[in-house]
């Protein structure tokens, strides 16, 4: 899709639903209220739309007879303060998820023949993922939970980083071009800083083609594009481009490929089932659960209400009122202690059955139990386990325990984890070429096969570990290879074999005789293995050893130590 004609209407159209439920979706996923109550009720109800109501017509799920009921929906008593609370779940949804795929960094790892372009191109990703790459790719991770996709732009300013960094670009902020499924352009646009004439609507506009960036600046309204401006200088925010593009405004990047890479959330998307260039787009952790969601908001405001309502009070007689005169009004002194009724005075009998307390039930039972159950309902929807957010039982006792107890959370981690590590190595690929291209990075190969390993989300009991290599030891069933790669999994094989070089070290020094200190062989141990002729090998050989990971199945005879 090139750049857009004079008077456009923006955003296109053909996107207007994917955004309404976006925008729908941000809603909640900010917790922000009165964008709640305008999603809803208000003037930016997206039902007001023509399209998406055209569309959402046929969909019963959201309108029951022209129009769906909800709590956020609902406008104040006349009179009466609004006084509607919201419980932020799905901003607690959206960083669980987060939490779960990047609390720590994924191991990347480089595939080259070179040894050392292998080392430089391995240290150069892991300069990519320092804390603030780290830092940006959980902040992608959370927003496609919240509103089901995202973006990763390679960016590049030497003077200000010596390396390309990753800018996450939301998904409103994007009209993507598909094909087979893969993104193929993309135009990328924000508004600009007003100028003085407010009615005015700058807009700059990115076209993304493998190997070209074209920007274009357009001067139009809320609801078309304008016109396009002869020069990017024409605004403060967009003149710095000028030096940089040709009189096209096109600017090459020197690379064969987007400088953009698409991150869904997880697919397929059910809502816009049938809805045309929507299929790549993911799905929001919150689909199908913003009824709940409503209703939950509703049962906390409620319960506030009871507390609110149930505050004492206490209903007296007009009688027992003071006052300073006619038209003063009356008054009632809760602290007075003494109040005497006079003799012969109408009603002095019943005076004192006169006070009525009035104080309203706090349904407390009832309000926890419907939270609970909606809470409860609103994570597995969502597809993470209670637990997760500490709703069930004590903190369990082993890896275990936790990993029963968040199996469903788990099984979502591994499910966005397929979506990913894909997105994750083509950025890096990406951010490799611009690294070399445009930065000047010496000794790093772009063309470099990558992956990515992400670590466990709940870590093996250390005690429980300890005791299944004790097992299998003794059974004769497992070498030191595979023990120490069991017990660090994280390590590479030539750090496994440094391991296993400093174990057979000790043992060694174990095997040394009391009177060969120096381990000359001048000793024999009474316990070490015997060869064929009966004879036990020297203190200092490691022919027992060698022979010994040779019966257990050894698998790192290739890699034995001289």
């Amino acid at each position: 899709m090139p750049l857009p004609t004079t008077n456009t209407p923006w955003p296109p159209p053909a996107l207007a639903i994917p955004h309404a439920d976006m925008d729908m979706w941000r809603a909640w996923y900010s917790g922000n209220t009165d964008h709640l109550a305008a999603v809803y009720g208000g003037v930016a109800n997206y039902r007001n739309n023509a399209v998406a109501r055209q569309f959402f017509q046929v969909d019963q799920r959201r309108l029951l007879n022209g129009e769906l009921r909800t709590f956020w929906g609902q406008d104040p008593a006349p009179g009466q303060q609004a006084a509607k609370l919201h419980v932020p779940i799905a901003g607690d949804i959206a960083e669980l998820s987060a939490n779960l795929l990047w609390a720590d960094v994924p191991q990347v790892t480089v595939d080259l023949d070179s040894t050392d372009a292998a080392k430089a191109t391995q240290a150069q990703i892991g300069r990519y993922l320092d804390d603030r790459g780290h830092a940006k790719l959980r902040e992608a991770s959370e927003l496609t939970a919240g509103v089901s996709n995202a973006y990763l732009r390679v960016v590049w300013d030497t003077k200000l980083r010596p390396r390309p960094w990753t800018d996450v670009i939301a998904p409103e902020a994007v009209v993507p071009t598909w094909r087979w499924g893969d993104l193929a352009e993309a135009i990328v646009w924000r508004e600009l800083t007003p100028t003085a004439d407010e009615s005015i609507v700058w807009r700059l506009l990115e076209h993304h083609t493998p190997g070209a960036i074209e920007y274009g600046l357009y001067k139009g309204n809320v609801d078309t594009i304008g016109v396009r401006c002869d020069s990017l200088a024409e605004h403060e925010d967009s003149e710095y481009l000028a030096a940089r593009t040709d009189e096209r405004g096109r600017q090459a990047t020197g690379i064969d490929r987007l400088l953009i890479t698409h991150l869904p959330n997880v697919l397929p998307n059910r809502v816009w089932d049938g809805v045309p260039n929507t299929a790549p787009l993911g799905r929001s952790d919150l689909a199908g659960v913003e009824p709940f969601m409503d209703a939950l908001d509703e049962t906390w405001t409620s319960w506030m209400r009871d507390l609110r309502l149930g505050k004492a009070r206490v209903m007296v007689p007009q009688s027992m009122l003071e006052t300073d005169g006619p038209g003063t009004g009356g008054t009632f002194d809760l602290d007075r202690e003494l109040i005497v009724a006079l003799s012969g005075f109408l009603g002095a009998e019943t005076l004192k059955d006169s006070l009525t307390e009035v104080q309203f039930k706090i349904r407390v039972e009832e309000h926890e139990r419907t939270a609970k159950a909606l809470r409860k309902q609103i994570l597995s929807s969502a597809g993470y386990s209670a637990q997760s957010f500490g709703e069930e039982g004590n903190v369990a006792v082993t890896a275990t325990e936790v990993a029963a107890r968040k199996e469903e959370s788990l099984s979502t981690r591994g499910t966005k984890i397929l979506y990913q590590r894909p997105a994750l190595l083509d950025h890096l690929a990406t951010m490799m070429m611009v690294d070399v291209k445009h930065c000047g990075a010496k000794g790093v190969d772009p063309a470099a096969e990558l992956t990515a390993s992400w670590p466990q989300a709940v870590q093996p009991d250390p005690e429980a570990t300890a005791r299944t290599l004790q097992l299998m030891d003794s059974a004769g069933a497992i070498s030191d290879f595979m023990k120490v790669k069991w017990r660090s999994p994280e390590l590479d094989d030539e750090e496994v074999m440094a391991e296993v070089r400093r174990i057979r070290e000790d043992k060694r020094a174990d095997l040394t005789p009391a009177g060969d200190p120096f381990n000359t062989g001048g000793g024999i141990d009474p316990n070490a293995q015997q060869d064929e002729s009966g004879n036990a090998p020297e203190a200092g050989s490691d022919e027992g050893l060698d022979e010994a990971d040779d019966e257990e199945g050894g698998g790192s005879r290739g890699l034995a130590v001289a």
